[in-house]
């Protein structure tokens, strides 16, 4: 969004009061989700209507970049599943990042 709006990384950081590495730390995944007041001034600084707001924190909730999943107590199909992901995660094409995560959202309704 701050690239589509022609905003510079610089500018966007010195008007949420955060350091320019920081938010490009959270831009390329490498820091874990904002907080609840960051994303609130993220939401006012570009002046997004509800929808918008809707989707920044429907994506700020899904991007914290270090998961932990907790099979305790389910099938021993989720401990495997959680532990071939956690290791071949990396070794997965974009298409198929999209393909899994597209049938997980499906079957998991």
């Amino acid at each position: 969004m701050r690239e589509e709006r022609g905003v510079t990384l610089k500018d966007m950081a010195k008007a949420l009061d955060v350091s320019s590495a920081y938010l490009s730390a959270l831009e390329h995944g490498r820091r874990g989700k904002p907080t609840w007041f960051l994303l609130q001034r993220i939401i006012a600084f570009f002046n997004v209507i509800w929808d918008e707001a809707e989707e920044l924190q429907r994506l700020a909730e899904l991007s914290d970049p270090k998961v932990t999943i907790d099979t305790g107590g389910m099938a021993p199909e989720a401990t495997e599943l959680a532990n071939r992901l956690a290791r071949d995660i990396a070794r997965l094409a974009p298409e198929d990042l999209a393909f899994l995560r597209t049938e997980l959202i499906r079957r998991a309704k």
